[in-house]
């Protein structure tokens, strides 16, 4: 069977994660565009792949310890899932994990001797060290990812200084800047917003504050907590959206710090609509992580008029003119409730700089999508394959 682009990854829906959103968005697109498109995931019990308009070629999986809700697996034993890959006739192949998914990937694009792309997504020393305690080990996990990227005819990276990253662990080669889009570009009329806090039981005074992702401590969303406790005698209203390993400390924690009635958990949200209203509804993104390379989320709350503040050394930060089209602070927790209480008490000034954002650090995903179809068909092309029409 003729197919044009195999998209392997370790997450997809029902696991959200800014990577599952890109995978989703390149799949519908490039499905949109030019068509024979396949997602390439380890299962998700329940999960409903049928409901996707390109086809999703799910592998045996099982659960990643500490890591819930993510699951894994090697997709060369599942016996079923060999017979479709093999009927496959891709035309390339895009990699959006180092792991096993990643390498599933490499072995196509060997037995089909065509181009295989392998984006760099994570900053991956950080979550095995989490929970592996030798540094010894940790290095020859992360040794074994460059040498997965050495396997690629192309590597890409989602913004500039996350070519720095692979960079450090060990990567000589060249990085590729492709960015990540949005999907929820579009011009939303002054009620769409209104409206949305009406669904969401938001006050037209309250200020609230916004937080999108995995639940886990990398994120840095112990300082998010503490920082709230420090400004709890300022009238806001704090949602976290997602899941992880972390959720339930942090719903002690919020509780210890007095401030269940001010927090709420939502839990994991993959309704896109749903997702939306929330980003509408919010005034302030907040997202001091240092682990992300993008923050893709950050770009999602842009396009709903809602700013971030971030930390400044962060690589998912360099996107961000302080005061323009988003805020920075130290990462400090004096520092940065500081500057949540001077944007809270200035919700106007923190309204102009969202719009400024939506403006400037916003693209939409049919807009990359097209650039990445253009960056495919060359390297198709250097191989003298037959390109996607």
């Amino acid at each position: 069977m003729e197919s044009n682009v195999g998209l392997f990854n370790e997450s997809f829906p029902p696991v959200m994660d800014g990577v599952a959103v890109c995978v989703q968005n390149y799949a519908y697109w490039m499905q949109k565009k030019v068509g024979g498109v396949s997602v390439i995931t380890p299962n998700v019990p329940g999960a409903d792949y049928s409901r996707y308009d390109y086809e999703v070629l799910d592998y045996f999986s099982v659960p990643v310890l500490f890591r819930q809700p993510y699951v894994t697996g090697i997709a060369e034993v599942d016996p079923a899932f060999l017979v479709k890959i093999t009927k496959r006739q891709f035309k390339i192949v895009h990699a959006h994990s180092p792991f096993a998914a990643g390498f599933a990937a490499a072995n196509v694009a060997k037995r089909l001797n065509i181009p295989m792309v392998a984006t760099f997504h994570s900053k991956y020393r950080d979550d095995f060290s989490q929970t592996i305690p030798s540094k010894a080990v940790v290095d020859q996990i992360i040794k074994r990812i460059v040498s997965f990227y050495e396997r690629a005819d192309e590597v890409w990276v989602p913004q500039a200084s996350v070519a720095e990253v692979i960079k450090e662990y060990g990567y000589n080669g060249n990085v590729e800047v492709v960015p990540n889009g949005s999907d929820l570009v579009a011009d939303y009329p002054e009620a769409y917003f209104v409206e949305a806090r009406q669904k969401l039981g938001i006050a037209p005074s309250e200020f609230v504050c916004l937080f999108v992702g995995q639940h886990v401590w990398q994120k840095n969303v112990r300082l998010i907590i503490e920082a709230l406790e420090k400004v709890k005698d300022t009238p806001f209203k704090m949602f976290f959206v997602g899941n992880g390993y972390a959720a339930d400390a942090m719903k002690e924690m919020v509780t210890e710090k007095g401030l269940d009635s001010r927090v709420t958990f939502v839990g994991t949200i993959t309704d896109r609509e749903i997702i939306k209203q929330y980003y509408a509804a919010a005034d302030l993104f907040l997202f001091p992580s240092l682990y992300d390379t993008d923050g893709l989320v950050v770009k999602e709350a842009a396009a709903m008029h809602t700013p971030s503040i971030l930390i400044d050394e962060a690589t998912a930060a360099s996107i961000i003119t302080d005061g323009e089209n988003g805020f920075l602070s130290h990462n400090d927790l004096d520092a940065f409730a500081n500057r949540l209480r001077e944007l809270i008490h200035d919700p106007e000034r923190v309204h102009r700089v969202g719009v400024q954002a939506s403006r400037s650090i916003v693209r939409s995903w049919e807009d990359v999508v097209d650039e990445v179809l253009d960056r495919y068909n060359r390297l198709i092309a250097k191989k003298k394959l037959i390109v996607i029409p």
